[in-house]
């Protein structure tokens, strides 16, 4: 059975680039026999500045909006998540979406395909890691960086090199282990005996 991997785009704002680049990824991944695919657009959600009156652990929602963010992101084995860098780090739209939830997040490897100038968002993905942790996720370190991604865009859409699908190649290697390992973490005692059964 495929393991259900979610591609999440970071970044909001008008203008932005990413989704040219996780509709790269998200091809290339297809190709991938051990993965079903889905692309996660947080604009499409509307998360305002975290709004819940309870810790994410306990998982009593009390807004629509938290409540499909967490259907969704439950469903997922692994992801990877496309980021920009903005001033050093990530952008606010994603670490409040990893704010809002947490039980939903624990046990789940996750990839980066981060895009930027020099740094190629380098240094976002960095300062993304302790949050991970403390969420239960667990940041591989294969991953796709892309400096100066304005060169690989054109009217086609992302124009990835040699370098960035070696990246991703290895790093969906990577996360199909890791998914795999995990999910048995996260199958409730029960489910595991009626599995073998």
């Amino acid at each position: 059975m495929a393991l259900h991997l979610q591609v999440i785009l970071a970044s909001t704002r008008p203008g932005r680039k990413g989704p040219e680049i996780g509709r790269w990824f998200a091809k290339y991944a297809s190709n991938n026999s051990d993965f079903e695919i889905d692309v996660v657009d947080l604009s499409e959600f509307d998360l305002p500045v975290f709004d819940e009156p309870h810790h994410p652990v306990m998982q009593k929602y009390e807004h629509d909006h938290t409540k499909r963010w967490s259907e969704t992101i439950d469903k997922a084995d692994a992801y990877v998540f496309v980021t920009p860098e903005y001033d050093h780090t990530a952008p606010a739209s994603l670490i409040n979406a990893l704010t809002y939830l947490s039980k939903e997040w624990n046990y789940k490897p996750a990839g980066f395909v981060s895009y930027g100038g020099v740094s190629g968002g380098l240094r976002a993905v960095q300062s993304l890691k302790p949050m991970m942790s403390a969420l239960k996720l667990v940041p591989l370190p294969e991953a796709v960086t892309v400096p100066g991604f304005t060169e690989f865009l054109g009217e086609s859409g992302f124009d990835a090199n040699e370098l960035h699908e070696k990246g991703a190649a290895d790093m969906l290697a990577e996360l199909g282990k890791w998914a795999g390992a995990l999910k048995g973490i996260r199958t409730p005692v029960a489910d595991k005996a009626n599995q073998a059964a």
